[in-house]
């Protein structure tokens, strides 16, 4: 187990791969950055014997993998959802650069127990209903718009970014702050709700958007305006 997996789960999420030597090669690259967790999503490439072949003493990788219908049912259990694209889709506003992640992340902190980094079809990426499930979207800036990364060289890129991650180690009489991201987001549904706001509408999907990327201090600080106005609701 390395340092950051102690502090924090993360998992590499490959979405319906078709190709049986990108997923070898994305095992590889998930080992050698010192990870352990693969997820897939709808697809049976794993259990070919080409990803064995390209996965080259990490198939450890590939027999432990966990396999889902959805990407939703691949991510239940996930408190921060980073989706990767290889363009800008409308569905996002914000986007960032595989090179910032970490600082989202340190400023996260211990908000996050279990952090997922999906990525999607060779061919297609992730759709946009795939996209509004994750919490950012990152891309790899390129010199040139074509040709692009494959598969296996993105999980690498992030794999190797990850790497370089460095959260200190919670100390033990500190208040765990995961459950008050979710609380937060809750508890800001509902008033959107109360006040009207659609989910479908873009203004609904920014303010979850902006909500996901906030630090501890951030979160504590909207949980007390929150529940000041919650009271004044109530009223």
């Amino acid at each position: 187990m390395t340092a950051i997996e102690r502090i924090m789960q993360i998992h590499f999420i490959l979405v319906e791969p078709a190709v049986p030597e990108n997923v070898g090669a994305a095992a590889r690259a998930i080992k050698t950055m010192g990870f352990t967790s693969l997820r897939l999503v709808n697809t049976k490439a794993h259990l070919d014997e080409k990803a064995s072949w390209l996965a080259h003493a990490s198939n450890e990788i590939l027999e432990n993998a966990q396999v889902f219908k959805s990407l939703k049912d691949a991510t239940i259990d996930i408190d921060w959802i980073i989706g990767t694209s290889a363009k800008k889709r409308r569905v996002n506003e914000d986007y960032y650069p595989a090179n910032k992640i970490n600082e989202l992340i340190k400023d996260k902190a211990n908000t996050i127990k279990n952090l997922a980094i999906v990525f999607g079809r060779e061919a297609s990426g992730l759709t946009n209903d795939e996209l509004k499930l994750c919490d950012i979207v990152t891309s790899v800036p390129m010199k040139t718009t074509y040709p692009s990364l494959n598969l296996a060289q993105s999980v690498m890129i992030y794999a190797y970014t990850l790497s370089m991650l460095e959260i200190d180690e919670k100390k033990p009489d500190q208040k765990t702050d995961q459950a008050e991201l979710n609380i937060l987001k809750t508890k800001t549904e509902n008033i959107l709700s109360d006040i009207e706001f659609k989910k479908d509408s873009s203004i609904y999907n920014r303010i979850m958007e902006r909500l996901m990327i906030l630090g501890e201090t951030d979160i504590h600080l909207l949980l007390s305006v929150e529940h000041k106005l919650n009271e004044e609701l109530e009223k």
